[in-house]
């Protein structure tokens, strides 16, 4: 049986490309998904980060505690005002002079303050690690002033202007918290331990 010349061009026109063009064709389809795939990973990465704020913004949320007068909101770190409280890893003497570690327990004393609820931190200016400082409220409970009042933090007079004095007289007449035993205040103790 024999083909007309019609017949042989429509036969061609449907026959696979020869071994030469597919790998050209299956390479430019390879490119165009991984260039998808890297627009839609860049689209999804671009949505995941946190809204960007201004400077001296207020910020709301969930506060994680660093130590106890420091906390990070929605990826934000901040300091709060007019406050100094023991180092992380400071130690003082408690009223039967046994040591214990007043970092650690002015650590738990903030995260007891703020006990998983909603904190706005509006910042009074940046310090020079690059965090915001800032007066901290728990429905309306200024976290500052609950750290000098409990004992756990001192009145950071140099910043404060005297903000947190009777909240600080009252808790050492009152022998709560570190005024309980003795101790070094916190900027003696670090630069005691800077080069540590």
């Amino acid at each position: 049986m024999t083909r007309s010349s019609a017949e042989r061009k429509a036969i061609a026109a449907t026959t696979i490309p020869a071994d030469s063009e597919v790998p050209i064709l299956r390479r430019s389809t390879s490119v165009m998904v991984w260039l998808v795939i890297f627009a839609v990973l860049a689209v999804v990465a671009h949505l995941m980060q946190p809204p960007t704020r201004a400077p001296g913004e207020p910020v709301t949320g969930t506060a994680r505690v660093i130590d106890g007068d420091s906390l990070e909101i929605a990826g934000v770190r901040v300091r709060l005002h007019g406050i100094d409280s023991p180092e992380r890893e400071q130690d003082c003497r408690d009223a039967n002079g046994r040591t214990y570690s007043c970092g650690r327990a002015s650590m738990r004393a903030l995260a007891a303050a703020v006990a998983g609820r909603s904190v706005t931190c509006t910042p009074t200016q940046v310090d020079q690690y690059n965090r915001d400082v800032a007066t901290c409220t728990v429905d309306d409970a200024d976290l500052g002033e609950a750290m000098v009042r409990g004992g756990h933090a001192l009145d950071y007079a140099r910043h404060s202007r005297g903000r947190y004095a009777a909240a600080e007289r009252e808790a050492r007449a009152a022998r709560r918290g570190l005024w309980a035993g003795t101790f070094e205040t916190p900027a003696t103790w670090r630069q005691q331990n800077a080069k540590r």
